[in-house]
């Protein structure tokens, strides 16, 4: 008697639907931070300096995001570092 067809295996194609799903899930838990522009960037930057969440040091020419300690040189940068920080510890939060 001959084996299975080779033909009728699809344990390869479940496997590969199963990592679309795994990635498609990662990806609606991510936070969205292609929309930062520059005058939303800057926005976000200015409240954090108000909040005292962000620390401008001229004389460097950077941004210190207290919180975590991270430097940037770019308003942009930092905002999009914020959100994912931000969203990071929300996670966090849930998770416990």
């Amino acid at each position: 008697m001959a084996g299975p067809d080779p033909h009728d295996d699809t344990s390869a194609d479940y496997e590969q639907f199963e990592k679309e799903q795994l990635a498609q899930d990662r990806d609606a838990a991510r936070v969205d931070t292609v929309d930062i522009d520059d005058a939303t960037a800057q926005r976000l930057v200015n409240d954090l300096v108000d909040a005292d969440v962000v620390t401008p040091v001229p004389e460097d020419q950077v941004l210190v995001h207290e919180p975590s300690g991270a430097a940037f040189d770019s308003t942009t940068q930092l905002a999009v570092f914020h959100r994912g920080w931000t969203a990071g510890r929300d996670a966090d939060a849930e998770g416990e």
